[in-house]
Parts: C-alpha cells; sequence; structure tokens
C-alpha cells in the first residue's frame, strides 16, 4: 500500500477521494484550509493537515514522503479569486511535488475543457450559460500551466464527462470517454475510482482524461 497526499480533501470529489485510497489500505495526508472545520475526515490512516495548495513551500512539505498526490482543490464564489487560485495551485504543485520526490499528479478539471463530439470544446458551444464562463476559463489557465510547466511531472487532468450525479453512490465501475457529453453523468465516489486508478498507475504526461 501507498501513500498519497489530497489537497483540497475536504471538498466532495476530494473527500470521496480519501474515503477510496482508504478503502484500498493507502495512508492519506487530507489537506485543508482549516482543519478544525473538517473533523469528519478523521479515520485510522487519515492524517488532516493544514496547507494551502497555492504555497509552493506548503505543497513541498505536506507532499514530502507520499508517492502520489491528487488536487481536488478549488474555489468559487464572492470573496474568492479563482483567476489568481486556478493557475497558482497548478504552478505551486508543478514547482513542489518535485521538490518533495512526488511525480505523480492527478488534477481534478472540468468537463467543459473538453471537446465534444463535433471537436468544439462544451465552453465553447452555442448557449454555453455566459455567467459560468469566466470560472471555467480560469480552470482552463490552471490547466494551460500544467501543460506549459509541467515538466517532468507525470500528470494527468481527470473530469467527468459531463456533470456530477449528486445524489448517486458508488456502483463501483466507470468508463473513459473519447470526448465530453454534457448529458454524462458519474457519482463522486466512482470518479474517485478514477483519481485512485491513475493515482496508482503513472502513465507519462495523460492530459485531460474523460471518465463517466
Amino acid at each position: 500500500m501507498g501513500r498519497i497526499v489530497i489537497f483540497g480533501a475536504g471538498g466532495r470529489a476530494g473527500r470521496q477521494a480519501v474515503a477510496e485510497a482508504r478503502r484500498r489500505g493507502h495512508e492519506v495526508t487530507a489537506v485543508v484550509r482549516d482543519p478544525a472545520g473538517h473533523g469528519g475526515l478523521t479515520d485510522d490512516g487519515v492524517r488532516v493537515a493544514a496547507g494551502d495548495v497555492t504555497d509552493v513551500t506548503d505543497v513541498a512539505t505536506l507532499a514530502a514522503g507520499h508517492d502520489a498526490a491528487i488536487n481536488a482543490a478549488a474555489v468559487y464564489g464572492a470573496g474568492t479569486d479563482p483567476d489568481a487560485f486556478f493557475p497558482a495551485a497548478a504552478r505551486a504543485l508543478v514547482k513542489g511535488l518535485p521538490q518533495a520526490g512526488v511525480d505523480r499528479l492527478v488534477a481534478v478539471g472540468l468537463s467543459v475543457l473538453l471537446p465534444g463530439p463535433d471537436g468544439t470544446r462544451l465552453l465553447d458551444a452555442p448557449g454555453f450559460p455566459a455567467e459560468a464562463r469566466p470560472f471555467c476559463l480560469a480552470h482552463a489557465a490552471g490547466l494551460e500551466v500544467l501543460r506549459a510547466e509541467g515538466g517532468t511531472l507525470d500528470w494527468v487532468y481527470v473530469s467527468p464527462a459531463g456533470d456530477f450525479d449528486h445524489e448517486g453512490g458508488r456502483t463501483g465501475g466507470y468508463d473513459i470517454r473519447e470526448h465530453g457529453d454534457a448529458a454524462a453523468r458519474i457519482s463522486y465516489a466512482d470518479f474517485a475510482l478514477a483519481l485512485l486508478d491513475e493515482a496508482e498507475t503513472p502513465r507519462h504526461h495523460r492530459g485531460h482524461l474523460a471518465v463517466g
């Protein structure tokens, strides 16, 4: 069994990644901004730690001694700055993980950055809500940092092919999709299967992977 550090462990995707990692017997460091607000993460084999995924020193310190990293951290809404957050987080991971001796990064991504069946990015399809576009472009900026500055880091950006099924449970399976599909749905628990499969099986620069 290995050791996995999970940034953004307090969110829906992060919590399910922690649970799946423990189900497989891994030791987990669950990184959140304020551990006091995430007591439910505490379990045998889980260490909850305070950290900032946009800070290179925090990333390097918290990732040291681990075999892989998962980044599920995100910001959204009033009082946050996605435009600054996503590129800064990607840059800190690109710099901090190699300092810690961690080669594998699995990042949680957005489906709308995938091409649809016609090759057009879902984000650019007619009718895409204008109010959601700035957040999506901020996420895209983080992905571009990985592509441009990832260097020798073995990274993969994993997104649902469409959206999350917020009511769905764990079925124990998922499919890898060739393109985005706005109608596709996957539960957070099944999405976590893909995250852990990718964390356990390094593949060199897989890019953007869609699951559903």
